[in-house]
C-alpha cells in the first residue's frame, strides 16, 4: 500500500529541469503492479517492460540513461499536474523498489559537531546550545580541511579525547572508517508528496536533507536521488545503539521525486557541485529555510560507495545510498535555547535545480499509512501480468 498524498499543490510545484534522464515509479488506480516511468516532454510515461520490470533492473544495465532515453513509453499524466498532486487516478512512489537502502553518517563537518552535542547532550535540547559553544572553542581548528583518517585528523581526535570530548562520532566523522548503515528494508521507503514519520516517543527530531546515490551490483554509480533521512536526535543521542530506532521507523526514508541518471550532460562531479536547499513551514507558521554544499562533504560518494559495497559486503539488488547531511537544523522554535524539533504537520521540502524537489508531511509513524507491499508482493503482481 502506498503513502496517502497530502502536501497543498502549493508547495509541490518545483520543476524538473528540461533536460535529463529522469526514472521513477508510479502506482495507478487500477491496481496491480507498480510502473516503472520516465519523463519527456511534460508527460510521465510507463515505460514498464518485460525486459526490465522494475527499477532495479534498469539500474543493472551497461547503459540506464540509454534504455531509459529510448524505450517507448505511454503517457499516464501531465508532469506539473503529477508533481503537484492533481492527477487524477496516478501516484508517485519512491523511485527504488529492490534496492537496499543504506545510508552514511557524519560525513560533513557540521554534521560530526552536532553528533557529538547530542551525544553529550543526552537527548537535552537545552543543553545543546551551550555545549556547541564549548566544543568549538576546545576543537579551535578549521575541521572542514581535514581528510579523515590523516594523521592531522589523528592529531585532532587526540586533542578531543584529551579535553575528555571523545565520542563514537569523532571516530567515524574523521577517522578511518566510514559510518554506514541500514536506513529502511527494500520496498519501504516512501516518495514525493508522502507523509514521513516520527517515532511517537521522540520529542526532538529533525529532517536531514541529503543526495542518495544509486548504485548497481557491480559497484558501479549509475544516478542519483534527493533524500530526506528523518533522524531522532534525542533518540540516538541517547545512546549511539539506538541507531536503528532513531533511523528506521515506518515511513522514515524518503527519497525522490525521480532518479536522475547519469548520461553524457550530468555525472558524479554535478551531484559534488550540488547545492541542497531545506524549507520546513509548519502549521504554527514557523519557516526554516536553509541550504547546504555537496562541496563541503568530508568523504567522497566514490569512497562511501566503496565502504558500502565490495568485497566485503554484496548487493544482487544494487543500494542506493545516502550521501549525509551538512544542515544541522539549531534555529530556535519554542523560546530561546529551545532549538528546532519538528512537529505534526511540518511540510518538508528538499531541492535542488538539478533534481526538482522532494516534498513531504510529518506525521508519526504510527500514524502514516502501514507498509503492507513489499517484495513477494511485486514479484506476485509481475508475474500475474506476465512480467517475470
Amino acid at each position: 500500500m502506498i503513502a496517502s498524498t497530502t502536501v497543498p499543490a502549493s508547495n509541490f510545484v518545483i520543476p524538473l529541469p528540461e533536460e535529463g534522464v529522469f526514472l521513477g515509479r508510479v502506482k495507478l488506480a487500477d491496481g496491480g503492479y507498480p510502473r516503472v516511468v520516465t519523463v519527456r516532454e511534460g508527460k510521465v510515461l510507463d515505460i514498464t517492460a518485460k525486459a526490465a520490470p522494475t527499477v532495479r533492473d534498469i539500474c543493472e544495465m551497461d547503459d540506464p540513461a540509454g534504455y531509459v532515453a529510448s524505450v517507448e513509453g505511454k503517457a499516464v499524466a501531465d508532469l506539473d499536474a503529477f508533481l503537484a498532486g492533481t492527477a487524477e487516478g496516478v501516484e508517485l512512489l519512491s523511485p527504488v523498489d529492490l534496492q537496499a537502502v543504506k545510508a552514511s553518517g557524519v560525513t560533513f563537518v557540521v554534521s560530526l559537531l552536532e553528533r557529538v552535542i547530542e551525544e553529550q547532550a543526552k537527548g537535552d535540547a537545552g543543553r545543546a546550545d551551550q555545549l556547541r559553544g564549548e566544543i568549538l572553542e576546545l576543537i579551535g581548528e578549521d575541521l572542514s580541511q581535514l581528510v579523515p583518517g590523516s594523521e592531522q585528523a589523528m592529531a585532532v581526535k587526540a586533542k578531543l579525547v584529551e579535553k575528555g570530548v571523545w565520542s563514537q562520532y569523532l571516530e567515524v566523522g574523521i577517522g578511518p572508517d566510514a559510518e554506514i548503515f541500514t536506513k529502511c528494508q527494500p520496498m519501504a521507503s516512501v516518495g514525493h508528496g508522502a507523509e514521513v514519520g516520527l517515532h511517537p516517543i521522540s520529542t526532538w527530531n529533525n529532517p536531514e536533507p541529503e543526495v542518495a546515490v544509486v548504485v548497481s551490483s557491480k559497484g558501479r554509480i549509475v544516478g542519483v536521488t534527493l533524500g530526506n533521512d528523518v533522524n531522532l536526535r534525542d533518540v540516538e543521542g541517547r545512546s549511539a545503539l539506538l541507531l536503528g530506532k532513531a533511523k528506521d521507523n515506518n515511513a522514515s526514508a524518503a527519497l525522490g521525486p525521480f532518479i536522475r541518471l547519469f548520461d553524457d550532460g550530468f555525472s558524479l562531479q554535478d551531484v559534488k557541485e550540488m547545492e541542497i536547499g531545506l524549507e520546513v513551514r509548519g502549521e504554527d507558521g514557523f519557516v526554516l529555510d536553509g541550504s547546504s554544499s555537496m562541496s563541503q562533504i568530508s568523504r567522497t560518494p566514490e569512497s562511501l560507495v566503496a565502504a558500502a559495497i565490495g568485497d566485503h559486503h554484496q548487493y544482487p539488488d544494487g543500494l542506493v545510498l545516502y550521501l549525509g547531511t551538512m544542515f544541522a537544523p539549531v534555529q530556535d522554535r519554542d523560546g530561546a535555547g529551545k532549538g528546532f524539533t519538528h512537529k505534526l504537520g511540518d511540510v518538508v521540502t528538499i531541492s535542488t535545480p538539478t533534481l526538482g524537489a522532494l516534498v513531504a508531511t510529518v506525521r508519526h509513524s504510527t500514524g502514516c499509512r502501514a507498509w503492507t507491499y513489499g517484495t513477494r508482493a511485486l514479484m506476485t503482481d509481475l508475474a500475474k501480468a506476465g512480467l517475470i
